[in-house]
């Protein structure tokens, strides 16, 4: 087989091909199957989409509500769609340069309008999971297997794999990959010579969309393909030479045509306001336990073993099971005579090694033995990457993998010779039986979801109005940040009435400094409250920390203060009365300091 074949094809039972294979029965069974499995997963959020908070989110749940919330809000007013006030006030939120998702947020702007941020964020996770299931089966069905089982066990990987399961429960850029599949479909069509002009055009449409769902997954995918192309072509070189002619038409018009439809929302990310650059992790490779270990929400889940080699619960990017990795070294030996398998596993493997980062750590032991992510972590777009995702490269190969495993199962099985009187050896069976015995460990289990805390009254009721003047913001104590981020979702039950000044989003570390950082700036009063939200002990204030306070003030534009109930709140007010000289008042459930009057 030459890259992929031109059409997959329907198969009677003697697996003679009969016509181009069309969408049937079998075909809504297996995605509506997929589907449906997707909604069990998130069962817990679709039945509470009033309170329910997938609890493994931290503060991200928090803050994609927030995204989609501004997002419609920009839509309906018809601003731009690249920008918001409601956070860092004055200075606000370049949302391009955050994980915003314009490519859901602003389609389903509607239902956010309608129904709230929580039914948008449960259709981003649900169909994104379901429906990248589904893309991968179609891709895989018609394109590179003929059976249908092969397609289904290798599109259900792809989609409920356990790096996406644990992206699931807070990342729906990470979970969207229902792209991809058709961007890697239309450069095999390109590759061949079929329309290279309109598969170009069609390309750079689905690439620029690609953009508005996730940048860095379209990174990692891109690093994989290229990867593939070059251990395809490193032994098949004579193949390139028709297809080098409509590959450069195709694939340099697709550039162009995602160049042309991204180039402002693109310049607005980099050069607009509040840009950055590139946002530095530090080294945050993979462990090489990592790819042997169950991750947390999996069948044979080990919660500790896994958290002893991750990041959180949201960054368990490889995770796939010591019983997977056997299979994949045991199909790779198998398959490697083919170009095109062998080509999926040098991928498979070089992306596996690219997430180890800059040096090889097994267990928490340094070895000293560098990786080859040291020669890419800080080229340009490369050093903002996650090193540890990775592996997440390794996931569509995988399927893939699987699929045409089964392929040839299926092919051997049905030229097994019939002895009569005796049954033909299972082999089919028995494969399917290997098949479960390595993926049903790391099958996903149901997501954890639990009740958020309510909004406070002043803020869901509209009490807050009647203190905040056109253009004041309401200042929450302590200030919203990536730890504090319950403030957002207050601010989306206000109906996003206010702005609040700094709050949870990645910004540039200063005005002359492009570096990317998460949460604003802190002004000098807004360090004193995380002082105390530490310590639990009130801060000793000073004139001159009173008078900062005030020019804090000002340049937040505040109306009013708020603290809810809620540990060291004693501390917190009574530091606020001091800084300001003013006891706070309590009114519907949270003290509140009316700053209007306040003068130095």
């Amino acid at each position: 087989m030459s890259l992929f074949q031109a059409e997959a094809v329907d198969v009677e039972a003697d697996d003679t091909p009969t016509r181009p294979r069309k969408f049937a029965a079998a075909d809504a069974a297996i995605m509506g199957a997929f589907v449906l499995f997707a909604f069990l997963l998130y069962n817990g959020l679709w039945l509470d989409l009033e309170e329910g908070y997938l609890w493994n989110s931290a503060s991200d749940q928090n803050l994609w509500e927030w995204f989609f919330s501004v997002t419609a809000d920009n839509v309906l007013h018809l601003r731009n769609p690249l920008s918001s006030h409601f956070q860092n006030h004055p200075l606000g939120v370049n949302l391009m340069a955050n994980t915003a998702m314009l490519g859901i947020g602003i389609p389903l702007s509607p239902i956010t309008l309608t129904f709230g941020p929580t039914l948008t964020w449960a259709i981003a996770l649900t169909g994104g999971l379901a429906g990248t299931a589904a893309a991968w089966y179609w891709v895989f069905s018609r394109h590179l297997v003929t059976h249908r089982v092969g397609a289904a066990i290798g599109g259900a990987f792809v989609g409920f794999a356990p790096p996406m399961i644990s992206h699931g429960n807070a990342h729906p850029n990470f979970v969207a990959w229902f792209v991809l599949p058709f961007i890697a479909l239309l450069i095999f069509k390109i590759a061949r010579g079929e329309r290279p002009v309109r598969n170009g055009i069609f390309l750079g449409l689905l690439a620029a969309y690609q953009i508005f769902l996730g940048e860095e997954p379209l990174l990692i995918f891109a690093m994989a393909f290229a990867i593939f192309a070059i251990a395809y072509f490193a032994t098949n070189h004579r193949e390139f030479r028709p297809m080098a002619k409509p590959l450069g038409i195709g694939v340099g018009l697709g550039v162009l045509v995602a160049l042309v439809l991204c180039a402002y929302p693109l310049w607005w990310q980099f050069f607009g306001p509040q840009s950055y650059q590139a946002i530095e992790h530090g080294p945050v490779g993979n462990d090489t336990a990592a790819f042997t270990r169950f991750a947390t929400q999996s069948v044979a889940g080990q919660p500790q073993a896994a958290a002893d080699v991750s990041m959180n619960r949201t960054e368990e990017n490889a995770f796939f099971g010591w019983p997977l990795i056997v299979l994949m070294v045991v199909i790779t030996v198998w398959l490697w005579r083919e170009a095109f398998a062998r080509a999926l596993a040098i991928s498979m493997f070089v992306m596996a090694w690219l997430s180890l980062g800059v040096q090889l750590v097994v267990v928490h032991e340094e070895t000293g033995i560098p990786g080859p992510w040291k020669l890419l972590s800080e080229l340009p777009l490369f050093e903002s990457l996650l090193e540890s995702r990775l592996a997440m490269g390794c996931i569509p190969l995988i399927g893939a993998l699987l699929a045409l495993a089964t392929e040839r199962v299926y092919a051997v099985a049905s030229k097994l010779p019939e002895v009569p009187g005796e049954r033909r050896f299972p082999l089919r069976l028995v494969w399917i039986g290997v098949v479960i015995a390595v993926l049903l460990p790391i099958a996903p289990t149901q997501l954890i979801v639990k009740e958020r805390p309510p909004t406070p009254k002043f803020l869901a009721d509209g009490t807050w109005r009647s203190y905040v003047a056109p253009g004041g913001t309401v200042v929450p104590v302590p200030l919203p940040s990536s730890g504090e981020s319950e403030p957002l979702h207050w601010q989306i039950d206000a109906g996003l009435g206010y702005s609040m000044p700094e709050g949870y989003f990645v910004g540039p570390s200063g005005p002359d400094d492009k570096r990317g950082r998460y949460g604003a700036i802190q002004r000098p009063t807004s360090i004193i409250f995380d002082q105390i939200k530490q310590t639990g002990v009130p801060a000793t204030i000073t004139e001159s920390q009173r008078v900062q306070a005030l020019e804090d003030l000002r340049y937040w534009n505040a109306d009013v203060l708020v603290l809810i109930p809620r540990e060291h709140q004693d501390a917190f007010r009574a530091t606020v009365d001091l800084l300001l000289r003013k006891p706070a008042e309590f009114v519907d459930g949270v003290w509140v300091w009316d700053v209007r009057t306040i003068t130095p």
